[in-house]
């Protein structure tokens, strides 16, 4: 028996809840095209990402640590594959569609820049005059109209609805664009990307600083989330092992996963929702936290803030990364025949400023730091 694409849509009709977005039901694509014989529409945007070379580029990226730093920490890369999985999760438990999850999920940071969110702050500094940079537009753009990789038509012709979703994971730096029906609530796929993206970055990072020595347990003890969770699972701070660690990390990020699924199936049956349409005309989200778990995660946000974010070894990082990125920009700017010639005739096009903004943020932190030494060391050979 094969499975067709038909098949497939068939059985998401009969198996998903009424309020999922369903391939069937796709708005189609800006370039019309054949879809697959075996593949849904979704299906077909998330082999599509996973193909560019962005989202290649995203191993070398940074998430807390630069690259170069440690092959132990999470990179860009990582982050995104467990911010899929967190995601198809929740899609799973509340009858939602994990392909088009999975694809928010993929895509979601392929617009980021080298060196994490003090890249993307330089670089909108930097480029004020084109606009500034956000790396919410910035992944939409890549998949638009920066990957050349279809002799037909820019960038990937995926779905609508993963479009939308990319554009409207929001965060306190992302806001989206009026050209997306800022007015409507997005899908609830995109909506569980968005939370997944959260609670994901929170234990990770925490993980992530333990690991580096940057945080110790008797530091995160302090956090009352952390505290209870210790006190249930009989880890003591001062006999912390890596062990424990792994514990701790699996068994908080579990508990989160399991507050956002029910608290958001029940914030459904209190709303009605009943299909896209009733997801889209809310007026808040409808993908949530319990207030308790929301409360607590967030005094975990400030630890981390106050603590790790903050460190002076992350400060003395960030401080590189903008200088870094600078005076790659204004040498760039001040003399633009040092541009590859690609990258040259894309500023015809585009505009110079805008043409070096989309070149750097596409190049990965060791990139980045190879051209700062093909610059600006005597030393190195162009």
């Amino acid at each position: 028996m094969l499975f067709t694409r038909e098949r497939l849509e068939q059985n998401e009709v009969q198996t998903l809840a009424t309020y999922a977005s369903l391939a069937k039901n796709s708005r189609g694509r800006v370039y019309p095209e054949d879809e697959s014989k075996f593949r849904t529409a979704f299906q077909k945007d998330r082999d599509r990402i996973i193909h560019t070379s962005a989202f290649r580029r995203l191993e070398y990226k940074t998430q807390v640590f630069v690259n170069y730093e440690g092959d132990y920490y999470r990179t860009r890369l990582t982050h995104t594959l467990e911010v899929a999985q967190v995601s198809k999760s929740i899609a799973r438990a509340l009858g939602l569609n994990e392909d088009l999850t999975e694809n928010i999920s993929l895509a979601h940071d392929l617009g980021h820049p080298p060196y994490g969110h003090a890249g993307e702050r330089t670089l909108n500094r930097l480029a004020k005059e084109a606009g500034g940079f956000d790396h919410n537009k910035q992944s939409l753009r890549v998949v638009t109209s920066i990957e050349q990789r279809y002799p037909d038509y820019p960038g990937l012709n995926l779905s609508w609805e993963t479009l939308e979703g990319i554009m409207k994971h929001e965060t306190d730096y992302e806001v989206p664009d009026t050209d997306w029906e800022p007015e409507k609530q997005p899908s609830l796929e995109a909506q569980v990307v968005h939370i997944a993206d959260e609670m994901t970055y929170d234990t990770h990072d925490l993980d992530d600083g333990l690991s580096s020595g940057y945080l110790s347990a008797n530091q995160i003890v302090k956090v009352p989330l952390i505290a209870e969770l210790m006190e249930s699972l009989e880890i003591k701070p001062d006999q912390f092992t890596h062990r424990h660690q792994s514990l701790l990390i699996r068994e908080l990020l579990g508990q989160i996963i399991e507050d956002a699924i029910q608290t958001t199936n029940e914030t459904l049956e209190l709303n009605k929702i009943n299909s896209t349409t009733d997801v889209r005309n809310q007026n808040v989200t409808l993908v949530c936290l319990s207030k308790d778990c929301k409360a607590k995660l967030q005094e975990l946000q400030a630890f981390l803030y106050e603590h790790f974010y903050f460190h002076y070894r992350l400060i003395r990082m960030t401080k590189k990364a903008e200088m870094v990125l600078e005076r790659i920009f204004n040498a760039y700017i001040e003399t633009p025949k040092m541009l590859p010639k690609g990258v040259q005739a894309a500023a015809d096009k585009r505009g110079l400023m805008r043409a070096v903004t989309d070149y750097i943020a596409s190049m990965t932190d060791r990139y980045a730091s190879n051209e700062y030494s093909r610059l600006f060391d005597p030393f190195t050979l162009t």
